[in-house]
């Protein structure tokens, strides 16, 4: 059976995605930048409900994946804590200037979760030099999974790539797709690469609760006016979950 993940970071969105029989969730803080390390009273709220499994991301910025030491060290920090706030695992990575993997900080990272934890190398795996020599590489460091869209703006149009990479893991590592996908080609993505799970953020724009009247004031460059905000949709992510469980 395929495995569902939604990323989600708020608590309507964990409960809503788990509800919608989502398998595991990737939690994060800041979609709109792609994913930064959340919170730790979230990670706990998440892990509190034991209705799934809570990976947690591991990105400490925006931008690219060249950490400096100092960054490296606030990521296994973050790990640690994650980890003793009830985390599943983590999602992380990090690369080298020359598109390699970074070795010595995966390598850490995966030592900081500790014996037993879960692991997903991101999307860092997208701009590798090299995916076949990448995915050898965290194979060799122990990742259980690696998040990709097979070097493409979408998993649909990376399908051949993704469906390369699962025949060379040959069962080494789990696949999962993930980018643009939505009930309407999830059985399409899965036919052309037989990844192992799908993940998705799943989301649809939700209505300001707020009853006053909308100003020009704004809280970011990625906000809307009126205060509304991409959310977790239940219909989204239950459509999903039905299709996996019928292929």
């Amino acid at each position: 059976m395929k495995t569902l993940e939604i990323c989600t970071g708020d608590p309507e969105g964990i409960q809503t995605a788990f509800e919608a029989g989502a398998n595991r969730i990737e939690l994060c803080s800041g979609l709109a930048e792609g994913g930064l390390t959340p919170s730790v009273a979230i990670i706990r709220f998440a892990s509190e409900l034991k209705k799934g499994s809570v990976n947690v991301l591991i990105r400490p910025r925006a931008g690219d994946f060249v950490y400096t030491p100092d960054e490296v060290k606030v990521m296994t920090d973050d790990i640690r804590s994650a980890m003793a706030a009830g985390a599943s695992g983590i999602v992380t990575g990090a690369l080298t200037p020359e598109g390699k993997v970074d070795v010595q900080a995966c390598a850490a990272f995966i030592e900081a979760a500790g014996d037993g934890a879960d692991s997903t190398f991101h999307r860092a795996f997208d701009v590798t030099a090299d995916p076949c020599e990448a995915l050898e590489t965290i194979i060799g460091l122990g990742f259980k999974r690696i998040l990709t869209s097979g070097q493409a703006s979408s998993a649909l149009e990376g399908a051949c790539l993704i469906a390369a990479l699962r025949k060379q893991a040959r069962g080494r590592i789990e696949i999962m797709a993930g980018a643009g996908i939505c009930p309407e080609n999830a059985a399409e993505i899965l036919r052309l690469t037989d990844a192992d799970a799908l993940h998705a953020s799943a989301r649809s724009l939700k209505n300001s609760a707020m009853k006053t009247a909308a100003t020009d004031a704004t809280m970011g460059s990625a906000d809307a006016a009126d205060g509304s905000r991409m959310a977790t949709d239940y219909i989204k992510v239950n459509k999903l979950h039905n299709l996996i469980n019928h292929l």
